[in-house]
């Protein structure tokens, strides 16, 4: 979403890029990496060879390697004319608390020794950006963004009985939606509401598991369901982490056309502003703004998606930001 989709929209024969994924942006797990040493030894080897074959032009996506320290980061910027460091996420804050690979594996000191060494810093949003202007003094927000193509377009604006909910993620993020299980208890309780949750595979909501419905993520899958969404949800803790959250899931849900809910953190704030969406803090005010929702006339519910939709293809699109990406990775 970073890279490889401004690639895309590159024309490639006027470019020449290669991208590298370690072992590819889907088999990136703990437990994926344990079972395939061969393949992990290539990629470090790999990242040797590019840094030794000093680049023109190198963008690097928040780490090189899950392994390295700082060290091969380093030396892959070193070797490039123009490096330019790409992050969405407060990685510098990621010093290590949670699971035991998150201990093992932490991104601050990596984070760091990365915006220090670049030449260029991309931030996913001006909270991010804050922090590395204190270590680099040519940093610009890109907005993480998303395509309107890519989701099919809402149509139906009449609520279901029951009502339908939805949320998408990975099992990382899930732990979110706790926040929210008191208002999504009532909600049901008053309305009948289901939850269908995009991507995470695990059971680990308690008694909130049985409204839930669980779908497994794919690019059609996501393409598909967050249409059929009566209401989008993205719930945050307000900690230092998910402050630098660059509201992405709220991003798609308005993409589509559904109407969304989500707590005002981070980049959620703005969005929340600029889409006209309901921006809850408590429990109180989630069943609330989920009622009014779920309540409001479908020509309400259509005109407020339309013009929130509008707002995010004029905003946070690949359309809208083509121009300044390509500039900032020295390919205008």
């Amino acid at each position: 979403m970073r890279v490889l989709e401004w690639l895309d929209r590159m024309d490639r024969s006027r470019l020449s890029s290669v991208a590298h994924t370690y072992l590819g942006h889907h088999n990136s797990s703990p437990r994926y990496l344990l079972r395939h040493p061969v393949r992990v030894a290539i990629a470090e080897c790999q990242l040797y060879d590019i840094a030794d074959s000093r680049p023109s032009r190198l963008l690097l996506h928040r780490e090189a390697s899950p392994f390295s320290r700082g060290g091969l980061e380093q030396r892959l910027f070193n070797g490039a004319d123009l490096a330019v460091y790409d992050f969405d996420d407060a990685l510098q804050w990621d010093t290590g608390k949670g699971t035991l690979y998150r201990q093992l594996a932490p991104k601050a000191a990596k984070t760091l020794a990365a915006v220090r060494v670049a030449d260029r810093v991309l931030a996913g949003n001006s909270l991010l950006a804050e922090w590395a202007s204190i270590y680099n003094r040519d940093v610009r927000v890109i907005p993480s963004c998303v395509s309107l193509n890519a989701y099919d377009s809402k149509t139906d604006y009449e609520v279901r009985d029951p009502p339908r909910l939805g949320w998408i993620g990975s099992v990382s993020t899930e732990r979110h939606l706790h926040l929210i299980a008191p208002a999504l208890h009532e909600v049901h309780r008053r309305t009948g509401a289901k939850l269908t949750l995009v991507g995470a595979a695990g059971e680990r909501l308690g008694a909130l598991e049985r409204v839930i419905d669980r779908a497994p993520w794919s690019e059609q899958t996501q393409r598909h369901e967050i249409a059929r969404f009566d209401i989008g949800l993205m719930p945050l803790y307000d900690e230092p982490y998910a402050r630098g959250k660059c509201a992405y899931k709220l991003l798609q849900y308005l993409a589509a056309g559904t109407p969304a809910v989500a707590s005002p953190v981070g980049a959620n704030r703005d969005v929340l502003r600029l889409a006209g969406m309901p921006a809850p803090t408590n429990t109180d005010e989630w069943i609330e703004a989920l009622l009014g929702l779920i309540t409001l006339s479908g020509s309400s519910r259509l005109a407020l998606s339309r013009r929130a939709r509008q707002m995010v293809g004029e905003r946070f699109s690949y359309d809208a930001w083509f121009t300044p990406w390509r500039e900032a990775v020295g390919l205008a």
